[in-house]
């Protein structure tokens, strides 16, 4: 398989308006060109032709783990240890709820202040179902090691911040968590697809991360789970859904769960979404991560440097060193909001969170130098001229 450059090949592969910068890929990656075609064939010759057979004749069944061995390759997973479907919450859902039943003399949930919310809230929403006495602590995201202690029952953190983009250490934080009996779940959401990452290698308990973002899977597409070989076919499926039965299809009234990663499946797995995936994978199938990522970096520090040399009213939040870092960069700004507002009606698309960041997605696969240049132009333009102040960008949208 010939392997694609990134940008100098890849770029020619997504769909992107004219005169859009694209720096929101860390939200919602850009189209890739080949999933018209792919969704259009699996709804005309498959569920057109085919009807109800396909799902045997064209695979549909067997998708969700096929679909994960394809990512595991993203994340330094094993083969066989990924699951397809659901979404994010859901899956981190089943892996905190696996990981806390096998550390249950423990009652304690670690986890930081930088994780995304919708995390803390299933945290919160598990262990009141549960009704074991656990408790969520938080720490700063610097204070996580130093937090870790032999009363932890499970690490749950989110690799890359989503505000800031700072980047755990899952090597040394996963060794010390498991030195003091500590199970870890990792939220992949904004590494997958945005660089290396080596589950095997860490030996990670659970992971879970979303296809949206960086591995450009459209709007709403699956997320995934991962489970460490050593623990598949004993972690408990909180979610014992009829497609993680051992036997689906024999209809037994009891449950009992599937073998290896499969346990983790839950209902009918969403064909049409995980066709668009595939198409996305297509491209991924070519790409080296590794590429991937020191583009990344490069391109990262030009943003910065950039911005820093033209809007020093603007304060970076990202960690300059590239270890420390993941693949966007956010700057602190007061009227952040509205600073996006009026960059995005200049075509240049990033977001905004809550409650001063800006960020700015670094996807290299669509995104080049001359982009990173043009846009820092956009920003010092807006910040200059106090566009953002208008009051028609103050208007606040559902979606930020």
């Amino acid at each position: 398989m010939t392997r694609l450059r990134v940008y100098d090949d890849t770029r020619a592969l997504f769909h992107l308006p004219d005169g859009v910068i694209y720096l929101d890929g860390n939200s919602l990656g850009a189209l890739p060109l080949g999933v018209a075609e792919r969704v259009n064939r699996v709804i005309t010759a498959e569920w057109g032709v085919e009807l109800i057979r396909a799902w045997n004749t064209a695979g549909w069944y067997a998708q969700p783990r096929h679909v994960g061995d394809r990512i595991a390759r993203l994340i330094g997973a094993e083969v066989g240890s990924v699951m397809v479907g659901d979404t994010l919450s859901l899956k981190v859902y089943q892996a905190l709820a696996a990981a806390l039943d096998m550390n249950s003399s423990r009652k304690v949930v670690l986890s930081d202040t930088g994780n995304f919310p919708t995390d803390l809230y299933m945290a919160e929403g598990l262990m009141a179902t549960l009704g074991r006495g656990h408790q969520l602590r938080l720490a700063a995201p610097e204070a996580i090691e130093a937090s870790l202690s032999e009363e932890i029952a499970v690490l749950y953190i989110t690799e890359v911040d989503y505000r800031t983009g700072r980047r755990h250490d899952m090597a040394k934080l996963t060794a010390k968590a498991h030195g003091l009996g500590i199970v870890t779940v990792w939220d992949l959401a904004h590494s997958a697809g945005a660089l290396p990452v080596d589950l095997a290698g860490c030996a990670v308990d659970f992971a879970a991360g979303c296809t949206y973002k960086y591995i450009n899977g459209g709007p709403g597409a699956p997320a995934f789970l991962y489970v460490s070989p050593r623990h598949a076919d004993n972690a408990r499926a909180a979610l014992s859904g009829w497609m993680g039965h051992a036997k689906p299809f024999a209809f037994e009234l009891a449950y009992a769960a599937a073998g290896g990663v499969e346990r983790m499946r839950v209902g009918t797995p969403p064909v049409l979404a995980m066709a668009a995936l595939e198409a996305s994978l297509d491209i991924w199938d070519r790409v080296d991560i590794k590429e991937v990522r020191m583009r990344s970096l490069a391109l990262g520090d030009l943003l910065i440097a950039e911005v820093e040399r033209r809007c020093p009213s603007l304060t970076l939040v990202t960690p300059r060193a590239h270890e420390q870092r993941g693949s966007q960069v956010s700057f602190a700004f007061e009227g952040g909001y509205a600073a996006m507002q009026a960059l995005i009606a200049r075509g240049l698309i990033g977001d905004f969170r809550a409650p001063n960041i800006m960020r700015f997605g670094i996807t290299p696969l669509y995104i080049g130098e001359s982009e990173v240049l043009r846009a820092a132009e956009i920003i010092e333009e807006m910040i200059a001229g106090e566009v953002w102040r208008r009051p028609e960008y103050q208007v606040v949208n559902a979606v930020t």
